[in-house]
């Protein structure tokens, strides 16, 4: 099996994988499509053979018709245990494993072997519930792979941080295939709307057997209006009518559900910081990349607050936090980060250009009494003194930390 030549690696994904090489245990990598777990495998596949140039790598792509007759969990067991050996260590990839009917029983079945060191990824982030989760908790761990971080999409392509390396970042996002591309609107955009199609009509539509694919269009271009804005399927269902669209508000959470199982956006609950709950109803959506949302409803500069935004959102998700959005009786902190029993808060602003101002974005965070960081974040170039011990950060400071 020839593998593309790595012209990057991405070394943060693969010392946080590396603990579990060689042991007994699925490491599965998650994430939308195109954010690169492939190109992970083949970084994976190099770590081994350069300690081991003869290990015996499995190795099956179910997106490349090479493996079309691969079709169902009795095609895929028989083809890797004729690929294996005995007695030695088995090195088994296997990408994109989600549409195959039953691939839990093909998977359980290989770890019975300890020699078998097993690798998946999946494009649907509901892949781990079912069989697999019930039967195999505690023998698989799971890695959410994420579109590049603004530090890699600089290493990437070569850049230096600067206001238009930012500009760049926040226009195009972090696809690491960019790299292969000039970073211009024509070539760039032709490139993201391929991939929107493929998540929207092979992920969404096709996975679900949709059939009102115009709604589910309108769907994700209100999502994309719409950024950091709490609503409900309610709210959504509302306004819909108003644009002449009648949809029940069961199909409007069905299809969000579907969009976020797709990775294409992400679900943000609300947290009550007083009464310790999460809201049962109202929540967030952010996109996982920037340029995808781009091209859905454009670039444009009345909406530099959402993307500022969601560019903070997206870089706490690749630091590795698990994140709610924050309610202090009525005040909101934008975004609550908790990570190894360690909390951060967040509050997000175009500009600090008022008193006023400053006391809202600022004194939200004052009325949190506990120690843990509290950081008001801006596109503002100015990084001074503190407020009242509360931190300041400019967006690029910020995203390269």
């Amino acid at each position: 099996m020839n593998f593309p030549r790595i012209l990057k690696k991405r070394k943060g994904y693969i010392d946080r994988i590396k603990p579990f090489m060689q042991k007994s245990v699925i490491k599965v990598l998650t994430g939308q499509r195109r954010v690169g777990k492939s190109f992970l495998l083949y970084q994976l596949i190099e770590e081994i053979l350069a300690e081991e140039p003869d290990a015996n790598i499995i190795y099956v792509n179910l997106e490349d018709f090479t493996f079309s007759s691969q079709q169902t969990a009795e095609d895929l067991h028989p083809y890797i245990i004729s690929h294996s050996k005995e007695k030695v260590k088995n090195y088994i990839f296997i990408d994109e494993i989600q549409d195959i009917p039953g691939f839990e029983k093909v998977i359980r079945s290989l770890l019975l072997n300890e020699d078998n060191d097993i690798y998946i990824t999946g494009s649907n982030a509901k892949m781990l519930s079912g069989e697999l989760a019930t039967y195999l908790s505690g023998r698989y761990i799971e890695f959410k792979i994420y579109s590049l971080s603004y530090s890699e999409f600089l290493e990437f392509h070569g850049l230096t941080e600067s206001e238009t390396s930012y500009e760049l970042y926040s226009r195009y996002g972090g696809l690491p295939y960019l790299l292969n591309l000039p970073l211009e609107d024509e070539t760039v955009n032709e490139y993201l709307k391929s991939v929107y199609s493929t998540i929207v009509f092979r992920d969404v539509v096709s996975r679900y057997k949709l059939r009102n694919t115009l709604f589910l269009e309108k769907l994700i271009q209100f999502l994309s209006e719409n950024i950091g804005n709490l609503f409900s399927a309610k709210n959504i269902s509302d306004y819909l009518k108003s644009q002449h669209t009648t949809i029940s508000v069961n199909q409007i959470q069905s299809y969000t559900e579907y969009l976020n199982n797709a990775f294409l956006i992400h679900r943000v609950e609300r947290y009550d910081l007083i009464g310790k709950r999460v809201f049962e109803i109202g929540e967030k959506y952010y996109f996982e990349n920037m340029g995808i949302r781009n091209i859905v409803i454009g670039y444009r500069i009345t909406d530099k607050a959402k993307i500022l935004e969601n560019l903070v959102y997206n870089h706490l998700l690749y630091k590795g936090y698990d994140i709610k959005v924050g309610y202090y009786g009525d005040k909101e902190i934008d975004f609550i980060g908790e990570k190894n029993g360690e909390k951060l808060y967040i509050q997000v602003a175009l500009k600090i250009d008022s008193d006023k101002t400053a006391e809202r974005e600022f004194g939200n965070l004052l009325k949190i009494q506990d120690n843990y960081p509290k950081i008001v974040v801006t596109e503002d170039t100015f990084s001074g003194n503190s407020y009242e011990g509360i931190r300041h950060c400019p967006i690029r400071q910020f995203l390269m930390e």
